[in-house]
């Protein structure tokens, strides 16, 4: 049997009822037959897939915590710790009702490649909790972080491993578990990113998936003979990765007509007002429904329809598995001439096949959004170095990461003859990096 088939075969049947980390493994591995095969007997003496796909270690735990109405409430914890062979465990921390550990895993596997594409010297970890810290109060998000973090600090450290925000992690939340790991610790280490500019966070963390979507997304257009400037752009999504998506966008002289929340998305003709959707959602926390009281000329609608909208660029940002097959036909029959994932893993296997298939650009999440890891790490540059960049250094590092990211995926893609496909150039690049430093390692 096929080396990458005997894997994926292998996975399925270790991994039962887990299909994002089921789809994940099978997405990165199909991508890297051209490696696999070209470096086969190696490979297998090394089981070296086998070790890949296999995490270092789970960490599953209970966090129990008391709300306002003196009710003790009991949530489960993860931490993924997936590959440190090029530098310590890197990824953020999801709070969700969605998450188990099936999801953090895929998360994890993507964190791989992703934060290798960075050139950057971090692992691939993820980990987070089922818990919603939507509609809670501050004191019961506080409660919950304490006793996530009581558990958690156990296993993380500024040279072992990072976590990060995610979806439901903001800066409020890693305030809260920044002030207990150094409570329990009594060391002031940069074991989080994405904390608050006055204890350690870096300036462009909050922009930077967004951002680095864009500076992508541009340099990708510009070698393939399109300019941004002037195409109208669909966003889905309304948190921090399409907010700064959309005002940069906007900065490179395109038109965004389009954001989307849990219930639904609105539409404006005229252009998406950045600063309006800044106060809908970062200010006043509010649904999207608000926006037409702003915007009286823009329309809202129930559910996920954004790939409705006849657009140019299309950029998932919201979560995985939104953009399905048939939202794929419509984007192509709209004439849209490239998708590029600001979300993890936002487009289903059908959906990305068949956007290849007819021609349009695509830009896999493993490299369009590592601009929020990147940041991050250079974030932990600067708190190891106790010193604090300017908003222009930290944006001119991330614009020229980016840049590399897109480059080093389309070599990779020309090396192993299928040039423009970069949802395998990305997983190659990658994954060569991680490969070499495996093997260098011996067995572990």
């Amino acid at each position: 049997m096929d080396y990458v088939d005997q894997v994926l075969q292998s996975v399925v049947k270790k991994n039962p009822a887990e299909p994002e980390f089921h789809q994940a493994v099978k997405e990165v591995l199909e991508s890297l037959r051209p490696a696999v095969k070209a470096n086969e007997e190696r490979y297998r003496r090394e089981a070296l897939l086998e070790r890949l796909v296999e995490p270092d270690r789970q960490i599953k735990f209970k966090v129990s915590w008391v709300n306002d109405q003196g009710q003790v409430q009991v949530n489960t914890g993860y931490r993924v710790q997936f590959n440190n062979a090029i530098g310590p465990y890197k990824g953020g921390l999801r709070l969700h009702p969605s998450v188990n550990v099936g999801i953090i895993k895929f998360l994890g596997f993507e964190q791989i490649f992703k934060n290798s594409l960075t050139g950057l010297p971090i692992g691939g970890a993820k980990g987070g909790s089922d818990f919603d810290p939507k509609g809670k109060s501050d004191r019961e998000v506080l409660a919950f972080c304490t006793s996530f973090i009581t558990e958690l600090y156990k296993y993380i450290g500024a040279d072992m491993d990072v976590p990060a925000g995610d979806i439901g992690t903001g800066a409020r939340e890693i305030g809260y578990m920044y002030g207990q790991y150094k409570k329990i610790k009594g060391t002031y280490e940069g074991v989080l990113t994405g904390k608050g500019l006055t204890y350690g966070g870096s300036l462009v963390r909050k922009e930077a998936t967004g951002y680095g979507l864009l500076y992508l997304t541009e340099e990708m257009l510009k070698c393939n003979g399109h300019d941004i400037a002037g195409k109208t752009v669909v966003i889905s999504g309304s948190g921090n990765v399409a907010i700064y998506a959309a005002q940069k966008a906007i900065q490179l002289g395109a038109r965004v007509v389009t954001a989307s929340d849990s219930n639904g998305w609105v539409y404006d003709p005229d252009g998406i007002d950045v600063e309006v959707l800044q106060q809908i959602k970062e200010v006043r926390r509010e649904r999207l429904t608000e926006y037409k009281k702003y915007r009286p000329e823009s329309e809202y609608h129930e559910g996920c329809g954004v790939w409705s909208v006849k657009c140019d660029i299309a950029l998932p940002c919201a979560t995985q598995n939104e953009l399905n097959l048939e939202d794929a036909k419509i984007l192509v029959s709209n004439q849209c001439i490239a998708v590029a994932e600001g979300a993890n893993m936002p487009a289903t296997s059908e959906a990305t096949e068949y956007l290849q298939a007819h021609g349009v650009l695509f830009a896999p999440g493993k490299a369009a959004n590592a601009g929020g890891v990147a940041t991050s790490a250079l974030e932990m540059s600067q708190n190891s170095e106790r010193l604090s960049w300017t908003f222009e250094k930290v944006d001119k590092e991330l614009k020229q990461i980016m840049l590399s990211i897109f480059h080093n995926m389309s070599d990779a893609a020309k090396r192993y003859n299928v040039e423009g496909d970069y949802v395998s150039g990305a997983s190659i690049a990658g994954f060569e990096k991680v490969a070499d430093a495996m093997i260098s390692q011996g067995i572990w």
